[in-house]
């Protein structure tokens, strides 16, 4: 392993926090309806659970409801129970075939547990971008250590891979800032 391994290695892993980060943030309501508020809805298919997404075509019927479209009548019940236990705080409707599932307007403190919410991921990415630095940083002493690197290339390397932290952290930042702007807007 070489120092540009170390480095190589160090950005893959920060950019998957970014991306984890970005995915759960993406679950966060705002008040405008999105098919992925039902993303971890499980719904008992014949014994066996499984995700809504597999059992039902899911829609956006206008900026605030949610359109369930089962694909198999039967299931129409299940779905509604399902979303109902889901404890998302939505209250789905039956129409015909289809389930209508409104996203209540969020009040001003909702969007401010939202917020804390948000800003709490930022900090658990932030934390992990910290520790792979960390690991980083330990596998350059480790280098040095074994002699494969001189203590010269281990400072260029540790300065890189603080510059490859404060651009990660960055962009968490960004995030949060956009994030919280997409709560609080009304």
């Amino acid at each position: 392993m070489t120092i540009a391994d170390v480095k190589k290695n160090t950005e893959q892993k920060m950019s998957k926090s970014i991306e984890t980060l970005r995915a759960d943030l993406a679950k966060v309501r705002t008040g405008r309806a999105h098919t992925g508020i039902l993303d971890h809805v499980q719904v008992d298919y014949y014994g066996s659970p499984t995700q809504l997404s597999q059992v039902a075509n899911l829609t956006l019927i206008d900026a605030r409801t949610i359109g369930v479209q089962p694909y198999e009548k039967k299931m129409l019940a299940v779905i509604e129970k399902a979303i109902r236990e889901a404890d998302l705080g939505l209250n789905p409707a039956t129409q015909g075939e289809l389930i209508r599932v409104p996203t209540p307007p969020l009040t001003e403190e909702r969007r401010k547990e939202m917020v804390k919410l948000v800003k709490g991921e930022a900090e658990d990415c932030k934390i992990a971008i910290r520790n792979i630095r960390r690991d980083a940083n330990e596998a350059l002493k480790k280098l040095v250590k074994d002699k494969i690197a001189s203590e010269d290339e281990e400072r260029r390397g540790q300065d890189e891979i603080q510059k490859l932290t404060d651009k990660f952290v960055t962009e968490v930042d960004r995030l949060v800032v956009e994030k919280e702007k997409e709560v609080l807007t009304v």
